[in-house]
């Protein structure tokens, strides 16, 4: 065959096969339904017609982008208005209160961050900062059995003058600072737990300033805190756990007293039994009885024992209604304030709350404690109750009103009586 000839049956050819291609979607035409998205029967193709769901939706939002930040967020700006009268004077007070949280929950850790401050402006003052506080908390899943924490805390407190709790001849308390970490593992074997705790805390204090000019330096109470612990619980019940709880400490004090002309150095050792119980989340309670001795190096300070009774409940039977109550005994150095070589403190607080209905909570509380300062006469008692409200006029947005009143008899200081109102409103996330 001529090879023209063959060359154009070849192009025929070719061209019979592309018309066949071209016709064969519409003769299909019938058994795929119209916008199926395939050839140039597309919604995207088509003039005057958008797709209901294409990347932009109808109402402009778009689609979102994906999210997953390491931390949750939350935070809250507080201003609160504080008025408090007493026997010698009366003050008011503006606070600046910000704060923010972060967390984040992992498969086998968890990571929480706290932080706040207090900015404070007397009526006739100047703008302050009273209050500085970070706390770092975090625990790890070594495995099924075994749970690694750790903490670390910062804090920087000072109280005002004729605020309750601060002696009236103060007129400018010291400013504290603390900050120390602590480790921790637990560990269950069965029915049974083991948990091992280590601490370190540094506490420095500031002068205090007295209404008559003088100043006290209180470079000695600055103190070096070594604690450790063990614990051991056995589940007897699905409810209760019966446990015991050991501890031995070390306070080391930079300078010598300056009341004693010596160091108040001390070990410190205490062992404790007790029962916990929890009744799925409507009740929590933990109650424990033991004793404490804390030794001095120097040997004319002689040891201090003391009984030591905690306990605390926890009592929620429905949304609408919360409970708490503690019961706790300190034993620690006095501090700038008080004399003697250690301060022996028990306390108990309630607080109970009633939300009465989704914009308006109810909460009251009272607290009473008595301490006596080893080495020194001096003892000082207080007792007080509050009572307050929180109204909330949006979803970001909180007014709360509060009422407190103290009571405080010292052998120093006398009887003293103050009654505080604050008003405040809170912005948060």
């Amino acid at each position: 065959m001529p090879w023209r000839i063959r060359q154009s049956g070849q192009w025929a050819g070719a061209f019979a096969l592309g018309l066949a291609c071209l016709v064969a979607p519409a003769m299909a035409g019938s058994e795929r339904p119209a916008g199926d998205g395939s050839g140039t029967d597309n919604q995207r193709l088509l003039p005057d017609i958008y797709p209901a769901a294409g990347p932009v939706l109808a109402d402009g939002s778009g689609v979102p982008e994906p999210y997953d930040p390491f931390f949750d967020v939350d935070w809250s700006v507080a201003l609160r208005g504080t008025y408090t009268q007493n026997a010698e004077r009366e003050r008011f007070d503006t606070r600046l209160v910000p704060s923010v949280t972060l967390n984040h929950v992992g498969s086998r850790s968890a990571i929480g961050l706290d932080a706040e401050a207090e900015v404070t402006r007397p009526d006739d003052g100047q703008i302050d900062v009273t209050a500085l506080r970070l706390n770092l908390s975090g625990d790890y899943a070594l495995d099924r059995e075994t749970l690694a924490s750790a903490d670390a805390n910062f804090s920087l407190t000072q109280d005002l003058p004729g605020m309750p709790g601060v002696a009236s001849n103060i007129a400018d308390p010291p400013q504290r600072i603390s900050g120390g970490v602590e480790f921790g593992v637990t560990r269950k074997f069965g029915r049974f737990n083991l948990g091992v705790t280590g601490a370190v805390q540094r506490s420095v204090y500031g002068e205090t300033g007295l209404v008559d000019g003088s100043v006290i330096d209180n470079a000695d109470r600055a103190v070096w805190a070594l604690d450790s612990g063990l614990r051991l619980g056995f589940q007897m019940t699905p409810i209760f756990e019966v446990f015991g709880r050991a501890g031995l400490g070390r306070d080391m004090f930079d300078h010598p007293s300056s009341v004693l002309l010596i160091k108040t150095d001390a070990n410190e050792a205490s062992i404790e039994a007790g029962v916990t119980g929890r009744w799925s989340s409507v009740w929590q309670a933990t109650a424990s009885t033991g004793l404490n001795l804390r030794r001095f190096d120097e040997a004319s300070l002689g040891e201090v024992v003391t009984h030591l009774y905690n306990a605390s409940v926890t009592f929620t039977p429905d949304e609408r209604w919360s409970a708490t109550g503690t019961l706790s005994t300190s034993v620690e150095p006095p501090g700038p304030t008080s004399a003697g070589t250690t301060a022996v403190r028990y306390a108990a607080s309630g607080e109970i709350g009633y939300a009465v209905n989704s914009w308006l909570a109810l909460r009251a509380s009272a607290d009473w404690s008595t301490t006596r300062y080893e080495g020194s006469s001096e003892t000082k008692d207080g007792n007080g109750y509050g009572l307050g409200a929180d109204y909330q006029l949006g979803p970001h947005t909180t007014v709360s009103a509060d009422y407190d009143f103290s009571h405080s008899d010292s052998t120093t200081d006398g009887v003293e009586d103050s009654h505080r109102i604050m008003v405040g409103l809170t912005v948060s996330r």
